[in-house]
């Protein structure tokens, strides 16, 4: 009787253990999913707050928020699942580390490649390549500086814009976006410099991220230049023409495709590869490209901060459309209109579903 009481109390004593570790798991898990909730609630009000009429442009809240919420629901998904999604999620970080450590691999060997491939074009055709590359980049900076003055400088005459105070307001992510390479790195502070400027935040959050896919005056001017350049080479190598009617088609398909590409560094590189190898050949395509890869460097820096500077004109001209006027250097809103953006509290919005 000893023996069977003794054996009674430890087995009551392990099914009470095991209860109680069952509602800590259970309140773990439910914690977990509140949080993940309060998280993408918060994202959500955040994005939400900054401008509601972002929900109307699919690109312009790909790029505004690339992957908060997205990343809320899936790590709300997985908490929900608990420990059945421990090898899916452990597959996404191997997968990720993998492509990391593939990226980086790249990396490192690029040089080698652009280096060899640069060698058997100067091997080839002397020194003079690098003239016709050092011709390209000037060639690039002073169509741009063209551009700058007349095209930008006729806008900001049809709009009366006071220049002191817009160059106040785009020389720091103008000189990031040129050190960088990178419109998404001056972004967030090229919204706020136009917002201090007197640009609604509404016109600032639907114009600067859309104009990111469809207002790259330096990617299109240089994808242009880019383009007769290597068709001017392949010429010269091969005696192969490329006529007039062919550079056209090719420039006009270049502006195309050049929208939408990503703003990271050397991404017109690869839109540029796509396209012209599509009315030259493939093979030397790429090892033209190969060479402008090399000073590309150079070229990128001037492209990025143009198109970050023709898409904080296009806010001001925006505003100035829907009847903002000047007063002492910035923006007012017009009589009898309220600059106020419509406001969407997504925070009361539940975002995942109650469980």
């Amino acid at each position: 009787m000893t023996a069977f009481s003794s054996m009674g109390r430890r087995s009551s004593g392990t099914l009470f253990v095991r209860r109680r570790k069952d509602r800590a798991e259970t309140r773990a898990s439910s914690g977990a999913r509140s949080s993940e909730a309060i998280c993408a609630r918060t994202v959500a009000a955040s994005v939400g707050a900054r401008t509601a009429i972002w929900s109307s442009s699919p690109t312009a809240v790909r790029r505004a928020m690339p992957s908060g919420l997205p990343r809320a629901r899936r790590t709300a998904s997985a908490a929900a699942a608990g420990e059945r999604a421990r090898p899916i999620v452990q597959w996404c970080e191997s997968l990720s580390q993998v492509m990391f450590r593939f990226t980086e691999l790249i990396m490192r060997f690029a040089p080698i490649g652009i280096g060899a491939a640069m060698a058997y074009s100067i091997g080839h055709q002397g020194l003079g390549v690098l003239v016709n590359l050092g011709a390209l980049v000037l060639s690039l900076y002073g169509a741009l500086a063209i551009f700058v003055v007349v095209v930008f400088g006729a806008v900001a005459l049809l709009i009366r814009l006071p220049l002191r105070p817009f160059i106040e307001a785009v020389r720091e992510p103008f000189m990031l976006a040129f050190v960088t390479t990178s419109s998404e790195s001056a972004l967030p502070m090229a919204m706020e410099n136009m917002e201090r400027l007197g640009v609604p935040g509404r016109i600032v959050g639907f114009v600067m991220p859309l104009g990111y896919s469809f207002n790259l005056d330096g990617t299109t001017l240089y994808l242009a230049m880019a383009s007769v350049f290597l068709a001017q080479a392949i010429e010269a190598t091969t005696g192969q023409p490329f006529t007039l009617d062919q550079q056209l088609m090719l420039m006009l398909a270049l502006m195309v495709t050049s929208k939408g590409v990503a703003a990271v560094p050397r991404a017109s590189l690869v839109v540029l590869l796509a396209t012209a190898s599509s009315f030259l050949d493939p093979a030397l395509v790429a090892v033209g490209v190969a060479v402008i890869f090399g000073v590309d460097e150079f070229m990128d820096m001037a492209r990025t901060s143009v198109n970050l500077l023709g898409n904080c004109l296009a806010t001001v001209v925006i505003a100035r459309w829907e009847g903002y006027r000047w007063d002492n250097g910035r923006l007012v809103e017009p009589a009898g209109r309220s600059s106020e953006p419509l406001k969407h509290d997504l925070a009361t919005q539940p975002i995942l579903p109650s469980r």
